[in-house]
């Protein structure tokens, strides 16, 4: 019986990481870019490897506009070349705080970036997007035409460094009640008890936390959040728990943005024993150590590619 090639990965140049870990957890062949970069700042990209009537698998998270644009060429390209299949997969979608419209005026940039993806053309036997742990569940919705959207959930990675980090006994908390269903279902999986804090916004950039929903005092308390940037909500959660007199505190996210010395003002804060995230964002290696440890998405998304939804 004929079986079909693997698929073919190729990834963005920020992504060469994850590509690498995918194709070797999936047993999958590795794609292969020629990239310049020329005295005026344009780019140049050449697809080597032979696509023709292939099952193409590009990763590449849109964590600015200029790694969105080369996932849309490199896309664009893959299917110009003959791919038979496409999947792109977005560890990471950037812009995914601004999933809706608040102000008057305000650009509703997720929607923006997935009509982008969009009107990438479609293989002849069609068009995937495998999306990690969106900030907002409706993004998925704005994937618009024949792409069509498959959310990955990182819970069995998550779940592990929940325990790692919380041992026998632990509370699963985070860091306000927007994320309580996401927190209550990690609870009923990890069979542990979940607590949220409230908070009231006193300013356009500050916000105090008024109360916290279950008994912490004499507990280990991780905190999950999809995503961790500056810091400033995960150090303001940590303060309140450990206020309600929790023993130690922990961070779980899927996400580590941390831009700048994010990570630094948060280990500094001295609320927090440690944080594990994973490697949907190229930021958590370049951060990883004795504080922050990263675990992988790579054997998750593999099965993914492989099953093909």
């Amino acid at each position: 019986m004929h079986r079909p090639p693997p698929p073919v990965v190729f990834c963005t140049a920020a992504y060469e990481y994850l590509r690498a870990a995918v194709c070797d957890a999936g047993q999958f062949e590795a794609g292969e870019v020629e990239r310049q970069v020329f005295p005026d700042g344009e780019r140049y990209l050449r697809i080597r490897s032979n696509v023709s009537e292939r099952h193409a698998v590009l990763i590449g998270g849109t964590i600015g506009d200029a790694d969105t644009l080369e996932l849309y060429d490199l896309a664009t390209g893959l299917v110009q070349e003959g791919a038979e299949r496409l999947a792109l997969v977005i560890p990471f979608f950037g812009c995914s705080t601004m999933e809706r419209a608040v102000k008057t005026g305000e650009v509703v940039t997720a929607k923006t970036r997935a009509r982008l993806l969009s009107s990438i053309p479609i293989a002849g036997d069609g068009n995937r997007v495998f999306l990690v742990d969106l900030h907002a569940e409706g993004i998925a919705h704005y994937f618009e035409g024949a792409l069509r959207p498959v959310h990955v959930w990182a819970q069995p990675v998550v779940m592990e460094a929940c325990r790692r980090l919380g041992g026998d006994d632990f509370i699963i908390a985070c860091t306000d009640a927007g994320r309580a269903k996401w927190v209550q279902g990690l609870a009923n999986a990890l069979g542990v008890t979940a607590s949220f804090v409230f908070k009231r916004r006193t300013s356009g950039s500050e916000t105090e936390i008024t109360a916290v929903s279950a008994q912490v005092e004499g507990r280990r308390v991780v905190i999950y959040d999809d995503m961790i940037r500056t810091g400033g909500s995960l150090i303001g959660a940590a303060r309140a728990y450990l206020d309600a007199g929790a023993t130690e505190i922990a961070a779980v996210a899927t996400h580590a943005v941390l831009p700048a010395d994010s990570l630094a003002k948060i280990r500094q804060s001295g609320l927090l024993k440690r944080i594990a995230v994973t490697d949907t964002h190229p930021r958590a290696l370049a951060l990883a150590g004795d504080f922050l440890t990263v675990d992988s998405v790579a054997p998750l998304l593999a099965e993914r590619i492989a099953q093909g939804r």
